[in-house]
């Protein structure tokens, strides 16, 4: 397994990620146990969880589940050491964590005191902030984006209290590192620019949504990320089952994500059936698994600090890890690009 360097070569991570996301709803706390081990067997050092999951779908009673399954399983194999593990405070929400309020120092420092107690540890690898509390164009809301609402003192001030909240659990051992999810290029070099200025802990890493379907992290985040060492931890690199081709020809089998989410979160559109057609035909015509194409093209990016799935299924799990080695050659990457370029933002 490729092994990629966060926080200045502080920390290893694999280039794969085990997502923990289904833990606690479609997966049991046996599943989860099963799944570190055989990920572990095979190179995956890495987990990613939240205090909201596990989600298919959300409740307010399950929140913090997914985070217990990795603590029992730390408690169980005394295999703390072994693992990178990252996990998210909350943003602003409907109401299934802290009646929706959203995060700032104070609920930072208790969030942290009560992942650690779930997840049966002393310390967390990365935490992270969900999603940013100014608003977010992440999850098909670039479509209708408008910052100019913004107030750019009071973003600044949040900043500044999160950061010191920060500052705080890393100083008493409890975090090792910060990290963002769903933010954009000019947040995150606000987040850095703060933190130079307080002598806080610095982003190391931006956990947004990345695949051969949804690129937006390209162009401006890309640039951000490799000049200022802070490395994307991509989810959704399947673009939500998408890309494994099962629900082409309106097929939505039993149990699967889209049998339980209809719509996939804005992603089944026309216009996204079109383009896995496309990347199952790049597939087919190299004699690829287009689960093991998607996956490999998403670790290849040079801004990638990891990249995160999950798997429903330990045949799921066994099917990601047959291709954790592949890398893809010049001719496959240029055809993937020419079915980019046919078929771009198709959701």
């Amino acid at each position: 397994m490729r092994m990629n360097k966060l926080a200045g070569g502080q920390l290893e991570v694999s280039a794969l990620c085990l997502g923990s996301m289904l833990w606690g709803s479609t997966n049991t706390e046996a599943d989860g146990h099963a799944q570190i081990d055989m990920s572990l067997d095979h190179g995956i050092n890495f987990i990613d969880s939240a205090e909201m999951y596990p989600v298919n779908p959300i409740k307010a009673e399950r929140c913090g589940r997914s985070e217990q399954i990795i603590g029992s399983w730390i408690a169980k194999s005394g295999r703390r050491d072994d693992v990178v593990i990252a996990t998210k405070v909350s943003g602003d929400n409907p109401g299934w964590k802290r009646d929706g309020k959203g995060y700032d120092g104070a609920i930072i420092r208790e969030a942290v005191d009560d992942s650690l107690t779930k997840l049966n540890t002393d310390y967390i690898d990365i935490y992270q902030t969900h999603w940013p509390i100014r608003g977010s164009y992440a999850f098909r809301q670039n479509w209708t984006f408008d910052p100019s609402a913004q107030n750019k003192a009071e973003i600044e001030a949040h900043m500044r209290d999160v950061l010191g909240a920060m500052a705080e659990v890393v100083a008493a051992g409890k975090v090792r590192h910060f990290g963002l999810s769903n933010e954009s290029a000019w947040g995150t070099a606000q987040w850095l620019r703060i933190a130079r200025e307080m002598g806080a802990p610095e982003v190391i890493s931006i956990q947004n949504e990345y695949s051969l379907m949804h690129r937006l992290a390209d162009t401006d985040l890309a640039e951000l990320c490799v000049n200022e060492d802070v490395g994307v931890l991509s989810f959704s690199p399947l673009a939500t089952g998408l890309l494994t081709g099962k629900y082409q020809g309106n097929a939505v089998p039993k149990g699967s994500r889209m049998d339980l989410s209809p719509g996939l979160g804005g992603r089944a559109t026309a216009r996204a059936f079109e383009a896995v057609d496309a990347y199952l035909e790049v597939a087919k015509k190299h004699g690829l698994d287009p689960v093991h194409m998607a996956l490999a093209f998403v670790v290849s990016r040079p801004f990638m600090g990891s990249t995160i799935f999950g798997a429903s299924s330990m045949e799921q799990l066994a099917r990601v890890l047959d291709g954790r080695n592949l890398t893809l050659s010049d001719e496959v990457m240029k055809d993937i690009d020419t079915a980019h370029r046919a078929h771009p933002m198709p959701f």
